[in-house]
C-alpha cells in the first residue's frame, strides 16, 4: 500500500482547468520532485495535497486513509513555503515551537494568563521546548533560538522553517520551492540538508521546483508535469535518457535537447545521412522529430564528414564548452557540448561538420508521443550529409 496515494485530482479556476486528472503513488520514505514549467499546476497541486485547495475531482490517501474531504489541520500534513511564512514577531523557537502547541495545548492551555495556571501546562511546555531543542540541535540552529527572522540570513530563516516542518513528526512533507530565496551557492549546500533530513524522517516528501538540477540531484523518482498533465513518473536517469514525450524531453536538460524535423516512410526516419529502421514505425508517410542531448552529437575537422553547420555562438561554462551551429541544410541551430580541450581553438563563423551518435537518438511521432524500437541505424558520419 502506498504511503501517499493520488488519483484523478482535477481542478479549474474561472473555466481554465489547471489539472487534469493526475494520479501517483509515493511510497514510505520516497522523495518525489514535482517539476514543470510556470503555470502547469504544481503548486495548484501542493496546495490540493496540503488541504488548503479542494479539488473538483479525485482522491486523496494518506496510509490508505481517504483525506480528500478533511481538513488541512486534520491531515498531518507539514509543508513549507517559499516565504518560509515564519512569525516576524517570535523567535525562532516560538516559530518551532507552534505547531507542537497547538497539537499538545488545549486553547485555555494556550491563553497568555490563564494557560500557566492550567493543570499540566507547565509539564506540556517543557516538553515541547525539549522537542524544540532537539530539533534545532540536529538542524545546527541552537544557537539561533533567540532571534527573530528579520535578525537572520535566508538560509537561516529556511533551516527555522524546516525545522517547525519536521518537530510536528508529520506523515507526508510538502516543500514549495524552498531554496528559491537562497543564492546559488547556499542552494547547493541546503539541498544536501534536505535530502539528509527527509531521510532521517522516512516519511514521503512531494517537493515543487521549477529547478531541474534540483530535481535531479535530491529525488528519488521526478513527476513532470506539462498544461496540468503529469506526462512522466520515474527515477532522473529515466527521466533523462528515455522520456516519454517530447515535452518531457525539452523539458528536462540543460542545455536543451537538439530537434531535428525529419520524415518516416517505409518504416524508415530520414534526415540527410541519417537513418533510423523503427519497428514500430507506421509504413504511411509521416512528419516526426529527431531529437538528441546535446553530449551525443560531435564536431569533425571536414563539414564533408557529417551534417554541414557553421558555429554561432559559443558559450565558456569553466568544465564544458557549449557550442551552437547552425545547420546549412535547414537553418537549424544544433547545439554540442564539449570538454574546453576540445574546443581549444574553435571561433564564431567557422565550418564545422556534426556527426550523431545515433543510438542515443530519440524520435518522436506529431502528437509528441515517443516512439520506440530502433532495430537499425545508419549514421550520417560515414557518407556526405546529402547523399
Amino acid at each position: 500500500m502506498s504511503a501517499l496515494s493520488l488519483r484523478g485530482i482535477t481542478k479549474s479556476f474561472g473555466g481554465s482547468k489547471i489539472l487534469k486528472g493526475v494520479s501517483l503513488d509515493a511510497q514510505s520514505g520516497e522523495f518525489i520532485a514535482l517539476v514543470g514549467p510556470s503555470g502547469c499546476g504544481k503548486s495548484t497541486l501542493l496546495r490540493i495535497l496540503a488541504g488548503l485547495e479542494h479539488a473538483d475531482e479525485g482522491e486523496i490517501a494518506i496510509g490508505g486513509r481517504d483525506v480528500s474531504a478533511m481538513a488541512a489541520a486534520d491531515r498531518n500534513i507539514a509543508m513549507v513555503f517559499q516565504s518560509y511564512a515564519l512569525y516576524p514577531h517570535l523567535t525562532a523557537s516560538q516559530n518551532i515551537a507552534v505547531p507542537l502547541a497547538m497539537r499538545r495545548l488545549s486553547r485555555t492551555q494556550r491563553l497568555p494568563f490563564m494557560g500557566p495556571l492550567t493543570p499540566g501546562q507547565r509539564t506540556i511546555r517543557a516538553s515541547i521546548e525539549r522537542d524544540v531543542r532537539e530539533m534545532a540541535k540536529s538542524l545546527k540552529i541552537d544557537h539561533l533560538l533567540d532571534r527573530k527572522p528579520g535578525q537572520m540570513s535566508g538560509g537561516q530563516r529556511q533551516r527555522v522553517a524546516l525545522a517547525r516542518a519536521m518537530v510536528r513528526q508529520p506523515s507526508v512533507f510538502l516543500m514549495d520551492e524552498p531554496l528559491s530565496n537562497l543564492d546559488a551557492n547556499l542552494r547547493v549546500h541546503a539541498r544536501g540538508e534536505i535530502v539528509e533530513l527527509h531521510r532521517r524522517a522516512g516519511v514521503p516528501t512531494v517537493y515543487v521546483t521549477h529547478d531541474q538540477a534540483e530535481a535531479l540531484s535530491m529525488a528519488d523518482r521526478l513527476a513532470v508535469m506539462i498544461g496540468g498533465n503529469l506526462l512522466q513518473l520515474a527515477s532522473p536517469q529515466v527521466i533523462y535518457d528515455d522520456p516519454a514525450h517530447i515535452e518531457v524531453a525539452c523539458f528536462i536538460g540543460q542545455p536543451r535537447i537538439n530537434l531535428l524535423p525529419a520524415v518516416a516512410e517505409g518504416g524508415i526516419v530520414a534526415f540527410g545521412g541519417i537513418r533510423l529502421a523503427l519497428k514500430t514505425m507506421a509504413q504511411s508517410k509521416a512528419s516526426v522529430t529527431i531529437a538528441i542531448r546535446p553530449e551525443f552529437v560531435h564536431l569533425v575537422e571536414s563539414r564533408h564528414d557529417g551534417l554541414p553547420a557553421c558555429i554561432e555562438r559559443i558559450e565558456f561554462l569553466g568544465s564544458e564548452v557549449i557550442i551552437y551551429c547552425r545547420l546549412d541544410a535547414i537553418g537549424e541551430t544544433m547545439i554540442v557540448k564539449l570538454s574546453p580541450a576540445r574546443a581549444a581553438g574553435l571561433s564564431v563563423g567557422a565550418p564545422v561538420g556534426l556527426q550523431l551518435s545515433c543510438d542515443r537518438a530519440m524520435v518522436f511521432a506529431e502528437d509528441g508521443s515517443r516512439l520506440r524500437s530502433v532495430v537499425a541505424v545508419a549514421d550520417a558520419a560515414r557518407e556526405k550529409a546529402h547523399g
